[in-house]
């Protein structure tokens, strides 16, 4: 167990072994989504980024892994989660601070940004059976921020032009373009992510540009694994090369 840590911990590898990550042994554990949110985010040299929803800091260390140039802050309602993401940036030398807090209250002066990523609840509350763990059904399952709060808060972070990248399920691509909608976004841009060729996409990334009125865009994708289950070619260039989506 990590010091100061009231539950167990593993230590896990991201990118090929380039980022190390202290997770909770149980409950919300990172996997390929935080990777692929990293991934699409296309940040320039000093652009601020945050991380909403930062949990143990995975898509941050993956961003800061791949741009060094870049400055990154995360957000986390959860305290310890919040202590753990300290914690990997310090395992990491990386330049990531956290703050602590709502983001229906987020602390004084955190922002504008230049990119908001995140990785929302990806369960409607009411609808799901939640997690036993609370800490797993807190980043797992809707509570008292809604799909819609969640993206007007992360809006409402950006700087003007600034942009959004969220990855979600794509069985509710729906309520994310709903939550857009009227928010003075453009540009949107929607990349499916399939288990398997043929297979219907179970996840999606949507980015989005604050102040412009550009068309919606359907981009061609990814798909993530080969009959066998091994990774594709070009999903191994983003997952453990730390390429772009």
């Amino acid at each position: 167990m990590l010091p100061g840590m009231p539950f167990p911990t593993t230590e896990d590898r991201l990118l090929g072994g380039r980022v190390r990550l202290l997770q909770p042994a149980e409950g919300y554990r990172a996997a390929v989504d935080p990777v692929l949110l990293a991934a699409s985010v296309r940040a320039g040299e000093g652009e601020h980024v945050l991380d909403l929803g930062c949990g143990a800091g995975a898509a941050a260390l993956c961003l800061l892994a791949r741009l060094p140039g870049v400055r990154v802050t995360g957000l986390e309602v959860q305290p310890e989660l919040a202590a753990l993401a300290r914690a990997n940036a310090t395992l990491n030398g990386a330049g990531f601070e956290v703050a602590e807090g709502s983001l229906l209250a987020p602390p004084p002066l955190l922002g504008p940004f230049d990119w908001v990523m995140t990785n929302p609840p990806y369960l409607e509350a009411g609808r799901s059976s939640a997690p036993p763990l609370a800490s797993k059904s807190i980043a797992n399952v809707e509570g008292e921020v809604s799909l819609t709060a969640w993206v007007k808060a992360a809006v409402k972070l950006l700087k003007p032009k600034g942009r959004l990248a969220v990855v979600h399920r794509a069985d509710r691509l729906a309520d994310l373009l709903a939550a857009l909608q009227g928010r003075g976004v453009g540009e949107l841009r929607i990349l499916p992510l399939w288990p398997k060729a043929g297979r219907p996409a179970g996840r999606v990334v949507v980015t989005a540009r604050k102040g412009v009125r550009s068309p919606l865009e359907l981009l061609s994708g990814l798909v993530l694994h080969r009959e066998d289950g091994a990774y594709t070619d070009e999903a191994e260039a983003v997952l453990r090369g730390g390429g772009v989506l």
